[in-house]
């Protein structure tokens, strides 16, 4: 925990006025502790210019002039991700997350983050990419680059921006350039990759990461170029109970003929070129911890047999409706589309 936000409530309002001063950068906010550490209140410099209007000194202690009814949520105490979807409501920059005692155990700066997803990211990094090639004969396809950085960081940057502290990569085509890619912390946070001894599908691969910390699970391809918003996914998930979430995209087919309607020989009807439309599978999935007894050990395994395996048991699986956009990174024209995408996202 960054102690540049916190003081003493015996500091006199004058030395507390040099560390909001003192912070640079961000949201310019104190909390203020008792001699037990124990959160007091908060104090800005709006807080300080009010006091001095009503009369109070720049040597009088910060305990007589801080914000006593402030916003904090409470450890343990309901869903983190929805409390904290209601302090971004409330316009809120930096949220302290107290024990019983008051304590801080956490300060959630929602400037550097959109939330805290309590889940664990596997990405699927082990693909060749053929369709790709010549591009993919010397470079895995998740560090070909769309605009200035590999098509996974994009995926890892927006888990990151979500609070995923758990961030998993399995690996098998020149798996040893994606391992050295994330031999570093990547933006302060460790992304651990695992070597698959085989190809293991689009879902298999994940037997092979050594440990998980959450109860969900997010899965997914790490070719992906995509906005989902990973908290209303989640949010989705968890008010469904779902064992297991798609996210999906619509898909529609446009038949430029009339179609007939037969029973046999006869024509019963004719659709004058009618459109269908479809949701395709994202190749992005949340799943209860519980489901990963369900998919075989060092054996290949897509994602689709697992799907069919849970609907076969009366298991809950549920559809997610990305409602941004995405793009599957699996063939020349796609990639080009998603590299003149990013010029208009950067703009």
């Amino acid at each position: 925990m960054k102690d540049i936000h916190l003081i003493q409530k015996d500091i006199s309002v004058l030395e507390a006025l040099k560390k909001i001063n003192s912070i640079g950068t961000g949201p310019m906010v104190l909390f203020v502790m008792d001699d037990n550490n124990r959160m007091l209140g908060t104090l800005t410099d709006g807080d300080v210019r009010r006091a001095l209007i009503s009369g109070s000194r720049l040597e009088d202690s910060v305990d007589k002039v801080i914000h006593r009814n402030f916003n904090f949520i409470r450890q343990g105490e309901g869903d983190i991700v929805k409390k904290l979807h209601r302090q971004r409501e409330l316009k809120m920059k930096l949220v302290p997350i107290l024990d019983d005692d008051n304590h801080i155990v956490e300060i959630v700066n929602l400037e550097e983050v959109k939330t805290k997803l309590p889940i664990d990211a596997v990405m699927m990094a082990g693909g060749k990419g053929v369709r790709l090639r010549p591009l993919t004969e010397k470079t895995p396809k998740p560090l070909l680059k769309v605009g200035d950085k590999a098509i996974i960081d994009y995926n890892v940057d927006r888990l990151i921006e979500c609070g995923v502290e758990h961030i998993n990569v399995t690996v098998k085509y020149l798996a040893e350039q994606i391992e050295s890619h994330f031999s570093q912390p990547y933006n302060g946070v460790s992304v651990k990759t695992f070597r698959e001894n085989d190809f293991y599908g689009t879902i298999g691969g994940i037997k092979i990461v050594d440990d998980f910390y959450n109860d969900t699970i997010l899965v997914m391809n790490s070719d992906l170029f995509t906005n989902i918003d990973y908290e209303d996914f989640y949010l989705h998930f968890r008010q469904h109970d779902a064992d297991l979430s798609v996210a999906a995209v619509p898909y529609t087919v446009n038949v430029p003929y009339g179609i007939f309607d037969l029973d046999g020989r006869n024509v019963k009807s004719v659709l004058e070129k009618p459109v269908y439309n479809y949701f395709a599978n994202a190749g992005i999935y949340l799943m209860k911890r519980s489901v990963l007894q369900e998919i075989p050990d060092g054996k290949f395994f897509n994602a689709t047999d697992l799907i069919d395996k849970l609907i076969s048991e009366k298991k809950t699986v549920i559809r997610f409706s990305i409602t941004g956009y995405w793009i599957d990174i699996g063939s020349p024209a796609e990639y080009q589309k998603a590299k003149e995408m990013v010029k208009h996202i950067n703009e």
